[in-house]
């Protein structure tokens, strides 16, 4: 059995799943220390310490020139890629961006008989950053990851839309994350990665201007610089290891959920993946199918691992108890496979996406379908959402008030200001209607 098993008998016994989730949260070790130090040494020295961090850990002869990656190199990495994968790519940005148009919101403002006009102005910010990891030496590149940071921002109007990526160790970027951010329109890429990619993105550099929010995953040195820097920049989140949640009935195909549960579990040693069912046998054969598809698996010693420490297999008395245990661990993907999902999807409370029926495997929304693939992991689900447009918006209050609202109201206003003992407040009311 390639993960453990585990058996559920009511609504009360959540507890050794949820401590096993529990237990993957990514040890920082000195990472914090470490990063401290990159972003006090791009603070101090901008494009030097820059140059020095690449050529260290990723590209021995690189340059302050090799920094930006020019409209030419953009448009050759277009150029580069086979035609049928810019198509693939022109039709997923396509749908995310169709997607992420419904999400915006417009400014409003409702005049009142009193006299006041009160409302909410929605704008975008200046400029956004999007971090996209290079991946194995740059050899499989996260077009998606870029895609779904980019086209929100662009979708809410952020003006400048930055891209950075860690180089290869030819000092070059994939020709696919070029291509992406060509089919995103972003002109302003950067070949710098890691923490120092996001000080740099945080305090600017001779070469790369500040923006004010960051999103994008990266490993644990990004993670941490994000979190250090939240304040100065906004973020998207503070995401943690992959994970999936399915849930089935009899009627699912357990090759297929096994198929589902490895698309999380080759992530990442720290990845989980786990299928709840009402039916024993179902489980067996997940469990069976499970340990064949992992022979031929090419990263399957990453994913042995991780189903290993963090997969299950649950036994659950019926569906009720299973949405409830899904609601408990609130995972990032929800697979909802059962015969009739939109019977219980309503029950849905706390997941970062939910896939719904046999048909519709995790991928389709990490690469595909429009909603972003940027979700809560670790249990935020419970308070937290998906990269939306919103990440890249901001809302402004709007109050306007007439003579005649000061005069009606002033001096209820000037009483709550004296009860918190804050007498100006109290008086720049006050000389408005007592004059």
């Amino acid at each position: 059995m390639p993960c453990p098993r585990f058996t559920v008998t009511g609504s009360g016994d959540f507890g050794p799943l949820k401590a096993l989730l529990a237990t993957r949260e990514e040890a920082a070790g000195d990472a914090a220390q470490k990063v401290e130090r990159i972003l006090a040494d791009v603070a101090a020295r901008g494009d030097a310490a820059l140059v020095d961090l690449t050529r260290d850990f990723d590209c021995t002869g690189f340059a302050a020139d090799c920094l930006r990656a020019s409209q030419a190199d953009i448009l050759a990495g277009r150029e580069a890629i086979p035609a049928d994968d810019l198509a693939i790519i022109e039709e997923a940005a396509a749908n995310i961006r169709s997607f992420h148009e419904r999400q915006k919101e417009q400014s409003w403002w409702v005049p009142s008989a009193d006299g006041t006009m009160l409302g909410q102005i929605v704008t975008p910010v200046d400029a956004a950053g999007c971090y996209v990891p290079g991946g194995r030496g740059g050899e499989t590149p996260l077009i998606s990851s870029l895609l779904m940071n980019a086209i929100p921002a662009r979708v809410a109007g952020v003006g400048r839309i930055v891209v950075v990526s860690p180089p290869r160790a030819d000092g070059t970027l994939n020709p696919y994350i070029l291509a992406a951010a060509a089919v995103c329109g972003v002109t302003e890429v950067y070949r710098v990665g890691s923490a120092w990619a996001i000080a740099a993105l945080a305090y600017g550099t001779a070469s790369i201007a500040p923006v004010d929010v960051v999103v994008g995953p990266g490993n644990i040195y990004v993670t941490t610089a994000k979190r250090l820097l939240i304040g100065r920049i906004g973020i998207d989140m503070i995401a943690g290891p992959s994970e999936i949640a399915i849930l089935a009935d009899a009627t699912a195909n357990p090759e297929w959920l096994a198929a589902d549960m490895l698309s999380q579990a080759e992530h990442d040693p720290m990845a989980a993946a786990v299928c709840l069912s009402d039916d024993a046998a179902l489980l067996d054969a997940v469990g069976a199918a499970l340990s064949r598809q992992l022979a031929d698996l090419p990263r399957n010693d990453i994913a042995a691992a991780s189903l290993g420490r963090y997969g299950a297999l649950v036994a659950v008395p019926d569906l009720t108890v299973g949405m409830e245990l899904i609601n408990a661990i609130a995972p990032e993907h929800f697979e909802l496979c059962v015969a009739d999902p939109w019977a219980h999807v309503g029950q849905v409370r706390h997941a970062g996406a939910v896939f719904m029926g046999h048909h519709c495997p995790e991928p389709v929304g990490d690469y595909f379908a429009g909603p972003n693939h940027v979700l809560p992991t670790m249990g935020t689900a419970r308070f937290s959402s998906a990269l939306s447009v919103s990440t890249f918006t901001k809302k402004t209050s709007l109050i306007a008030a007439a003579p005649g609202y000061v005069a009606a109201h002033g001096a209820k206003i000037a009483r709550l200001a004296r009860l918190e003992n804050l007498e100006a407040h109290a008086r720049s009311v006050e000389c408005r209607f007592k004059a």
